[in-house]
């Protein structure tokens, strides 16, 4: 790209090319800091490291990239409740509701299967997280009661959030039976979870219906855990381990360190169960 740029070998370019080069990066070609990073170590290992460039160039000191922070979105926890009122269907409310009491990713909540959640324990087993590590979450009484009752509905032998795809309605004018039972059935035969597209529509549709003009999604609902833990005492070194992240400073975006230990992290989560996700449900 370099080379057809200025039409000639990117070999014999002069560090004034080069540098309108990243210009016409930043102004024409309008790259973002990530990929104007990209842009600027890929060519600093062609000229430095590949062609041994004489280290009097400082083209690559001058660019500097800088990335815009930008916070999460946060609900309050009266936002949360608000939007978890609008989800109606049992499936729906029940897996936001499992993102916002655990701060679990998208794809991790609905991957999670019936042997990854330890009522004994308090726990569920988060398998093959961000950057394939395997992680332990703390979940209160009231959640693990709430997935239970709504496996109780499909009783899929491996999935908690198994998809309802299509073919029940066929099956249901077919067999006669009630849309209940048809669902039951196609849930618990399906070989696959819930798609992220299902989910996000659902979301859509409540954040609509709650009228909360805030840009939401999914992963919102991890940010608000992490941030409502924060408030209400629990430690930040505690928080990153159960977001999973692999630096406490990617936590830090939530506040300053405190220093509340898991079974403080235990009361908190029962009472946010308790005064957003049950008052949710009417």
């Amino acid at each position: 790209m370099l080379g057809r740029h200025f039409n000639i070998d990117p070999k014999i370019l002069s560090e004034d090319q080069l540098r309108d080069y990243f210009v016409f990066l930043r102004t024409e070609k309008q790259y973002k800091p990530r990929t104007m990073n990209q842009a600027k170590v890929a060519l600093r290992t062609f000229y430095r490291d590949h062609l041994k460039l004489d280290p009097a160039w400082t083209v690559f000191d001058e660019v500097i990239v800088k990335h815009r922070e930008t916070l999460p979105v946060v609900l309050s926890q009266q936002e949360v409740q608000d939007l978890l009122a609008r989800l109606t269907e049992p499936r729906f409310h029940t897996y936001f509701s499992l993102l916002y009491s655990c701060g679990l990713r998208l794809g991790e909540a609905l991957a999670l299967e019936v042997g990854d959640i330890s009522a004994k324990s308090l726990r569920i087993h988060i398998r093959n997280g961000k950057g394939g590590k395997d992680r332990y979450v703390p979940i209160s009484p009231a959640m693990i009661q709430r997935l239970r009752h709504w496996w109780l509905f499909h009783r899929h032998p491996r999935l908690i959030f198994p998809t309802l795809g299509r073919a029940w309605r066929a099956h249901q004018r077919a067999s006669k039976v009630s849309e209940r039972q048809a669902q039951a059935l196609a849930m618990k035969q399906a070989e696959q979870p819930m798609s992220d597209s299902t989910v996000h529509n659902a979301l859509k549709w409540a954040v609509i219906e709650s009228g909360i003009n805030k840009r939401i999604t999914p992963h919102t609902l991890r940010h608000c855990y992490a941030t409502h833990l924060l408030d209400a005492g629990v430690s930040l070194r505690y928080i990153s381990n159960y977001l999973g992240h692999a630096s406490l400073n990617q936590t830090l975006v939530y506040a300053h360190l405190s220093a509340v230990g898991e079974q403080r992290t235990q009361e908190v989560l029962q009472g946010l169960d308790e005064s957003v996700i049950r008052r949710s449900k009417g």
